[in-house]
Parts: structure tokens; C-alpha cells; sequence
């Protein structure tokens, strides 16, 4: 069962009638999203959002919880209104049960993280990112505008911020595991813009795991909300 089904089962028992989401987006198996934002539409207004918001939590599983629930404009959808997605990959070389979740280990061994960040400023001068999606989906465009991505060591951990309009799929996954092969000696800052030029996804690196990506923010412009 998804998480969307499992909300929409609580949130329709507690409505008494259908209720169906329509979320942000949808995420690789195994990414975790940390804030993600779905809408729905009811006939009758909610008196009491947050006694909803406190049901909804009582009823649902320990690994989903309702942050809040707010009124938008009638025409307001959770997808299309989105101006911009926050996603956050850490690593770390450290054995650690309680971040093994969300934390993907690996070895920093001879990791240049400077040299990273230099080339993923190159990121900020292109639109077209076919060599990081995944082959063979359906999507109408492989434009996209990066406004931020950054690697940055907090404790023991290494993050790497990135955020756009859109993302492609495993397009995240794909950029950093190119990333790694700049860090590691193997593709030159050229070399990195020549595969973003390519637009071949055969020419960027590996995609890394899942384990370690987390959606954590979404972004709306504040004219949808009531």
C-alpha cells in the first residue's frame, strides 16, 4: 500500500465520503521525502483543520505524520503551483545505527568535495539535463532551472543541497553519482560539462542509492493560500 492510499483511506473515513490526493510529485523507491505536499478537494469546508490534522495522526502508521492542513484557492493543485523542489543527500564514512536509514556510508577516501562544488556550479549555466534522467519516460521536457546545489559538511555528515523547478526522474541520483566521478579524479570540469552537452544518459556516471536522498522541501507562492 503507498502512502497516498493509506492517507486517503484515513482522511475518507473521517470525512465519510471518497477523498483522493493529488501529491507534489512522486519520489524513487526507497528516497524518503521529509516535507511533502499533497491537496484534496472537499464539497463542505473543515471547521477545525487542526483537530483534523490530530485525527489523521492518531490513526496513521508511526512513519507518516500530518505536519498541517491549510485552506488554498479552489484552483490550487499541490503539482503545478510549485515553484521550486529542495532535495538533501548525505553521506558519511562513519558506522552509525541511528542514521543508517537516511544516511548512505560509503568510503571519502581521496574525495575532493571542493572540486564538486566547482562543478556543480557548471549546473547553474544549463536547462537541458536528458543525461541525468532515467531512459525511456514519458516526459514532454528535460528542461529544468537549478537555482542551488551545494555539497557541505555538518559534523560528521557531507550534504548535498539541490534545488530546482522541477526534476527529472533519477535525475538527483544521476548528478551526484557524475559528481562523485569529478571528485574522484576521473571526469575533469570539462569532461563534466561535455556530459550535461551530450544529453546522453550513457555519459554520466552511475546513479547512487537511494539510501541517503530525502525530499525536504517544496515551495508555492503565498497567492494560493486562503
Amino acid at each position: 500500500m503507498s502512502v497516498q492510499q493509506y492517507i486517503e483511506d484515513k482522511i475518507s473515513i473521517l470525512q465519510r465520503q471518497p477523498v483522493f490526493l493529488v501529491g507534489a510529485g512522486r519520489t524513487d523507491a526507497g528516497v524518503h521525502a521529509m516535507r511533502m505536499v499533497a491537496h484534496f478537494d472537499l464539497e463542505n469546508p473543515i471547521e477545525d483543520l487542526e483537530l483534523l490534522a490530530d485525527k489523521l495522526n492518531n490513526m496513521l502508521s508511526k512513519d507518516i505524520a500530518i505536519e498541517r492542513i491549510v485552506c488554498v484557492h479552489e484552483n490550487a493543485h499541490a503539482r503545478f503551483d510549485a515553484l521550486s523542489r529542495t532535495y538533501r543527500y548525505c553521506i558519511s564514512d562513519c558506522k552509525n545505527p541511528f542514521t543508517y536509514e537516511w544516511v548512505y556510508r560509503m568510503s571519502l577516501k581521496e574525495i575532493d568535495f571542493e572540486r564538486m562544488n566547482e562543478a556543480c556550479k557548471i549546473l547553474y549555466g544549463y536547462a537541458d539535463f536528458s543525461s541525468f534522467c532515467k531512459s525511456h519516460t514519458d516526459v514532454k521536457t528535460h528542461i529544468c532551472r537549478i537555482s542551488f546545489a551545494q555539497w557541505k559538511q555538518e559534523g560528521g555528515i557531507w550534504v548535498f543541497t539541490i534545488q530546482s523547478d522541477r526534476f527529472l526522474r533519477n535525475m538527483v541520483r544521476a548528478i551526484i553519482g557524475t559528481l562523485f566521478e569529478v571528485g574522484r579524479g576521473k571526469y575533469t570540469l570539462s569532461k563534466f560539462r561535455q556530459v550535461i552537452e551530450d544529453k546522453n544518459r550513457c555519459k554520466a556516471g552511475t546513479s547512487v542509492p537511494a539510501a541517503g536522498l530525502s525530499l525536504v522541501d517544496i515551495s508555492y507562492p503565498p497567492t494560493i493560500f486562503l
